[in-house]
């Protein structure tokens, strides 16, 4: 008996046939959600060459700037390690880094963190606190408003800079109670999770220099196997100690001029740099029906292992070709569909012709010559970011797949003579080209020195419906900021007022929208009313100078709670056609 008349009367036969579509029903939905696309709703950074934004890390990137540079003095003297000669003992080759400025400012207190606790804790976890942070107001997610949310945390981590640095200037009786946390990997995404009161799966990966890359998948399969509804997928790498160069320079893994040549004849090696990447994800169905910007949509990704290959960090062609094979697979992408690859590309005379090589055996499948892959790497601009690395290659793709143009790849004169490029075909950009004609997908690779290898499907997302014009819209909008302080406020009015110069032409009511109601809600608070983004720009130019314009209030909120409001509508009462 099934409890419904109905079935009860149909014959065995039909029956059957009822449930077998039923059946399907629920695995044809099983297989959606495993295989949904999930959207990137924000991101933020903190990358070499004073990129701390993504719109500062994009103009880097359009105009091929070479973030590099000499050791700063307040990381290590470079000229006490320093030794042109390979393989001295106690010192290093390379001079040279990509290096994120300001790494020891931090305002613990706007975390709710003592200063005590935060002098033990290592540059990385402060970082990813900030950036997080950044990452979840730029994706119209208040931090404040995700506590106690189903929201994961997946952080790619894995140097031990400050760990070694502590270890040499500190004494055993000068460890406090706070070392451990301060200096654990697993606090990097724990921490995270506890500050802002996330309670879906947290945990840091490490998987060397895919780490981060890593992340992201795990981070979608938690969405798409409904373990979170929001997820922050991060990297995080500092270089605070001299002693991982020392070792990668006996090891003969860095190019002594400072310079990744990837692709290059040249090519000797990496320059590491430093930096921090978060993105902001959900599944795209629940990004839509929320109203969330999609930047763009991460089709499908896959991770593998090299397994038993030449040397324990000796690359696996033919486990690059199979994982990129089951992303494609995954994604729904045909070879031919891919546009441009964003490589690992660390600059190897070994690496590089095995990657190129993986990406000829799949990408070359039905491809025109008269639409070649585009082939670059970000490390040519930033160094290699390591353990960030992989979230530096997926905020660059983004950034280039919404502006529909793809970056030049530095440092490239004459191909590696054991690369054949004609094979794919395949090009290699050297100044800033459009995006390919035809869908806007790109693939990410993402290779651990100790063999885990990462690849992700990305693609430009979905275009939206315009919103249906309203008949009768507001003149001028009210647009609010607040932040923990007097300085801070004036700050961010400044910030406010470069981003709405620079894009004069954005609505003023999604201005208004997104920052009033996106972002947490501090004591020192400002409203401006404008009519459009320039008039709104000019106002807060004048107040970063701590001057009030006109139709500006700005004050203090000294209450111990935020109040409680309610509004009053009243009704017609005893009015009537013609009263009066």
């Amino acid at each position: 008996m099934t409890g419904n008349p109905k079935d009860d009367q149909l014959s065995p036969l039909k029956r059957a046939i009822v449930e077998l579509r039923e059946m399907r029903a629920r695995l044809a939905e099983m297989e959606q959600a495993r295989t949904e696309p999930i959207a990137i709703i924000g991101m933020a950074c903190r990358f070499p060459g004073k990129a701390d934004t993504p719109e500062a890390f994009w103009n880097l990137l359009r105009n091929g700037v070479n973030a590099i540079s000499e050791v700063p003095r307040q990381r290590w003297d470079i000229d006490a390690y320093y030794d042109a000669e390979p393989g001295m003992p106690g010192k290093m080759y390379a001079r040279h880094g990509g290096f994120v400025e300001d790494i020891d400012k931090f305002d613990p207190q706007f975390f709710g963190i003592s200063p005590r606790e935060a002098a033990s804790m290592d540059p990385q976890q402060r970082m990813l606190l900030e950036t997080s942070w950044e990452a979840l107001e730029r994706a119209g997610q208040a931090p404040d408003r995700l506590m106690g949310s189903r929201t994961g945390v997946f952080v790619g981590a894995g140097t031990y800079d400050y760990v070694l640095l502590q270890m040499k200037s500190v004494e055993p009786e000068e460890i406090d109670a706070y070392y451990g946390t301060g200096t654990a990997f697993s606090a990097t995404a724990g921490r995270l999770s506890y500050v802002f009161g996330l309670q879906g799966p947290s945990l840091t990966v490490d998987t060397a220099c895919s780490s981060s890359l890593v992340a992201v998948h795990l981070a979608c399969q938690s969405l798409r196997n409904g373990e979170c509804r929001t997820a922050l997928a991060a990297g995080v790498n500092l270089v605070v100690s001299p002693d991982v160069n020392i070792c990668f320079c006996r090891a003969r893994m860095l190019a002594a001029d400072g310079r990744c040549k990837t692709f290059d004849a040249s090519a000797d090696g990496y320059v590491r740099g430093e930096g921090c990447g978060v993105v902001v994800l959900k599944r795209l169905s629940d990004a839509v029906a929320q109203g969330d910007p999609v930047l763009a949509v991460i089709r499908g990704s896959a991770i593998n292992q090299d397994g038993r290959s030449g040397g324990l960090t000796v690359p696996n062609g033919p486990a690059q070709e199979a994982l990129i094979r089951e992303a494609l697979a995954g994604a729904g992408i045909h070879p031919s569909e891919v546009g441009y690859v964003e490589a690992h590309g660390t600059g190897t005379s070994l690496g590089d012709p095995i990657e190129m090589k993986a990406l000829a055996a799949v990408l070359s499948e039905s491809r025109s010559p008269h639409r070649p892959l585009v082939v670059g790497s970000v490390k040519t601009n930033v160094g290699h970011l390591e353990a960030a690395a992989g979230l530096a290659s997926l905020i660059k793709v983004v950034l280039s797949i919404q502006h529909g143009e793809i970056p030049p790849h530095l440092h490239f004169k004459e191909l590696n003579p054991h690369i054949s490029l004609h094979e794919i075909p395949a090009v290699i950009p050297t100044s800033t080209m459009n995006w390919p004609e035809g869908r806007r997908v790109a693939g990410i690779s993402s290779f651990g020195f100790t063999g885990t290898n990462a690849h992700v499907v990305v693609e430009a997302a979905p275009a939206r419906e315009a919103p249906a014009a309203t008949a009768v819209d507001r003149p001028r909008h009210v647009l609010a900021l607040s932040a923990k302080t007097e300085s801070a406020l004036l700050a961010m009015a400044g910030r406010f007022a470069e981003h709405l110069a620079a894009e004069p032409s954005l609505s003023m009511a999604d201005v208004a929208f997104s920052a009033n109601t996106g972002r947490g809600h501090f004591a020192h608070r400002l409203a401006v009313v404008a009519e459009t983004a320039a008039q709104a720009a000019e106002k807060l130019a004048a107040v970063a100078v701590a001057q009030d314009p006109v139709a500006t209030v700005r004050g203090e909120f000294v209450g111990p709670d935020q109040p409680e409001i309610a509004f009053l509508f009243t009704g017609q009462g005893s009015q009537y056609v013609g009263m009066g």
